[in-house]
């Protein structure tokens, strides 16, 4: 396939095989297909960052057949510029594909100062989505998500909000991040009781952080929800990279906020040369393996990947090549990451 390789704003082509480059599997019990890797713009898109090279990474994505990029309100830095960013570059060059294209955004990190711009209230979610459409430049998001559970506002008005939000046209469907099981359990069946499905469920999950598998993906197979993992790659730490040190242009350096060095262990190194050899008997880059190995769980309907470079994402598509694992394959693994570890 020909990626297109002119930048310019207003020129953009997508290419006409793109959905023959793609892989998608069904969201839960919905109508809805996900590419097997969807695009993060949680870094690499605020106003810090190159917004060509940003244009760049989306339009290759495209040209891969990804449809689904994924934002939420607070993703820049600044706050909000995600999605101001991702809204010029849409008016630029992806308003033909609109209906090609599934956009997400999400709310409940905090966004702006005092009592109303955080967690799960009603006020919260409403205002958010509302500031979101106008930095976005859309009439609706296709998902939106409650991005991290309220101890303290009632379930109700949380799931509340998001059935309004449907049903003012705002949102096609809605979903929830990193709920635990029974919270997600009590989540969908107060959305199903006013007519609206739980489509999706965005869990962090990795190798290394496989929190999903003590009962939460077990009951997104019950609820017929959909789970789309993100930080597949812990943060670079499974790509390799840190392996020989911190290179300047990588998060660790520049933003401790994504990933803090000292978590960066000679241990986990190990850990990942032992994984790095491994993916290469298997004809992979780490990265590879690693997100292969998420998807071997026909459960998680797509990995979401963030990049910042066109070679790392088409690095990450390669990923589908090779889905497969022997079962003594996934015992050499489980025999690697025995002495990682993991959340409870």
């Amino acid at each position: 396939m020909n990626i297109n390789d002119t930048f310019d704003p207003g020129r953009y082509q997508a290419a006409p095989g793109r959905y023959g480059a793609m892989q998608y599997r069904r969201c839960g019990h919905s109508g809805i297909r996900l590419p097997m890797i969807s695009l993060g713009l949680w870094h690499n898109f605020g106003h810090t960052n190159d917004l060509e090279a940003g244009r760049q990474i989306l339009r290759c994505a495209f040209d891969y057949g990804i449809t689904h990029f994924d934002l939420a309100n607070n993703y820049g830095p600044p706050y909000g510029a995600a999605e101001e960013n991702f809204g010029r570059i849409f008016r630029e060059d992806f308003r033909p594909y609109r209906d090609e294209l599934l956009i997400s955004s999400k709310a409940g990190w905090d966004m702006w100062p005092g009592p109303y711009g955080n967690f799960g209230s009603r006020k919260y979610l409403i205002a958010s989505l509302d500031q979101s459409l106008k930095r976005l430049g859309l009439e609706y998001v296709d998902i939106f998500y409650h991005h991290r559970p309220d101890p303290e506002t009632p379930l109700e008005e949380t799931m509340g909000a998001l059935n309004h939000l449907v049903q003012q046209g705002k949102a096609l469907y809605v979903g929830v991040s990193q709920y635990d099981a029974g919270r997600t359990a009590r989540a969908a069946g107060i959305l199903r009781d006013m007519g609206t499905p739980l489509l999706i469920h965005q869990p962090r999950y990795s190798l290394f952080d496989r929190w999903v598998e003590n009962g939460l993906l077990d009951e997104l197979e019950r609820q017929g929800t959909g789970a789309i993992a993100f930080s597949p790659l812990e943060q670079g730490i499974l790509t390799g990279k840190y392996l020989q040190g911190f290179p300047e242009d990588s998060r660790a350096v520049q933003d401790a906020r994504y990933l803090d060095k000292d978590k960066v262990t000679e241990e986990k190194l190990a850990i990942v040369r032992r994984l790095a050899a491994m993916a290469e008997k298997r004809g992979q880059s780490l990265a590879q393996m690693a997100i292969a190995w998420l998807l071997k769980d026909e459960r998680v309907t797509s990995v979401l990947v963030g990049v910042s470079k066109t070679k790392q994402l088409l690095d990450n598509i390669g990923a589908l090549d090779n889905l497969a694992f022997s079962r003594e394959e996934l015992e050499a693994i489980e025999a690697i990451l025995k002495p990682a570890p993991r959340q409870p």
